[in-house]
């Protein structure tokens, strides 16, 4: 299970003895001993070849075998992350970088490090985030068909429905970006959806994105993907940071389906042809007061979001300049008044038929369902009310 974790990144300053490098180029590492070697003396003829000062940084993932030595007598400079991940490891990489420009890509020959001029070149050009566009230039037996055709196109298809990023290929492995933006990125996540979440993230801080098609080969050694797994994660972190469609859209249905049900029902409409009886008022109210529920859980997590994680929501921030503690505590408290009410008719009806069989049952439902939205809301307003505090 990953986690979200803060690195403080080092600044390169002039009072520091070594040159201070234009580009560093980050390569994760995880016991890639038959790989590491050719990567860094690739990278390294890349930055040569530009004519730049340079810098390759191998940021080990606690190898249990001689990744981290051979990558030294390669020519890098090695920081060791023990904290294993796929974000841990880039991290860590940011942390020890001091290059104007960060070049990322993998430690698994997957990819050709003579595009890092490109990459480069497009940060000199205006772009902060730069990522390569794989999908039309996949090599043979490069990429199991199952992620081909099926789990990036639609993670990415994800990410751009919710995010509106305009990415081809978000989970591409080597990207540049410029240091200065990785304050506002605020990177955290330590495993595989670090990928999706440095898209995401550039997303909402409206960076210049910059992509353009490259190679992707095959990997030389053992992959250490794997694939639901990995999947999932990135899923999750696409619903977790994505709360109007993890929430709104299916509470917004759940709570509207169910009002409709529960008002057809208890006026005695026909519907489909039919009179509905107490069964279908049942299911509505329960889909109504979970609807509600979910509802008030999306404004807790873009509360949350907004105080707590640094989350940017012009919507979330359009609510509540509009709409304070007293206006939910009164919407709650004129569901709850006129289920009361409700009760209180059903009540004086059984007294006065001498307390014998009660009646009213759609009535009853109806009630019942009325108090315990207005308590949801009631409470979620003090909720929300707290977790506001944080911007005192």
């Amino acid at each position: 299970m990953s986690t979200a974790v803060q690195t403080k990144l080092s600044v390169p300053t002039d009072t520091d003895d070594r040159p201070v490098p234009l580009v560093s180029v980050v390569i994760p590492c995880l016991n890639e001993a038959e790989n590491i070697e050719e990567c860094v003396t690739a990278a390294l003829k890349a930055l040569e070849t530009m004519g730049v000062t340079g810098e390759v940084v191998v940021a080990d993932n606690d190898s249990e075998d001689d990744s981290a030595r051979i990558a030294e007598l390669a020519g890098a400079r090695v920081v060791v992350e023990r904290r294993r991940g796929y974000g841990s490891a880039y991290l860590a990489g940011f942390a020890a970088s001091r290059g104007r420009y960060i070049v990322m890509a993998d430690a698994d020959l997957t990819y050709d490090f003579k595009d890092i001029p490109r990459f480069v070149a497009a940060l000199e050009d205006g772009a902060e985030m730069v990522i390569g566009d794989r999908m039309d230039n996949i090599q043979p037996g490069a990429m199991p068909w199952l992620h081909r055709y099926i789990g990036n196109p639609i993670l990415t298809g994800m990410l751009n429905l919710f995010f509106r990023t305009g990415v081809k290929d978000a989970h591409c492995g080597m990207r540049a970006l410029r240091r200065d933006v990785l304050e506002r990125l605020a990177l955290r996540t330590t495993g595989m959806e670090f990928a999706s979440e440095m898209v995401i993230r550039a997303s909402k801080e409206k960076l210049r994105i910059a992509e353009f098609p490259i190679e992707y080969h095959p990997r030389g050694g053992e992959s250490k993907l794997s694939s639901f797994r990995d999947g999932w994660r990135h899923l999750r972190f696409l619903l977790v940071h994505s709360p109007n469609h993890l929430f709104i859209v299916p509470g917004a249905a759940l709570a509207g389906v169910g009002t409709l049900i529960v008002v057809f029902v208890a006026s005695g409409l026909d519907f489909f042809g039919r009179a509905w009886g107490q069964h279908a008022l049942i299911g509505g109210a329960l889909l109504m007061i979970v609807g509600t529920q979910v509802l008030t859980m999306v404004l807790c997590a873009h509360a949350y979001g907004t105080y707590f994680m640094g989350e940017k929501d012009p919507w979330f921030d359009r609510m509540r300049a509009r709409f304070r503690l007293e206006h939910g505590l009164l919407l709650g408290s004129i569901f709850v008044f006129i289920g009361v009410v409700m009760g209180a008719v059903i009540v004086a009806s059984w007294i006065s038929h001498g307390f014998g069989t009660l009646s009213y049952e759609h009535l009853a439902v109806v009630a019942a369902t009325l108090v315990i939205v207005g308590i949801q809301i009631f409470f979620s307003s003090f909720l929300l009310s707290i977790l506001g505090l944080r911007r005192r």
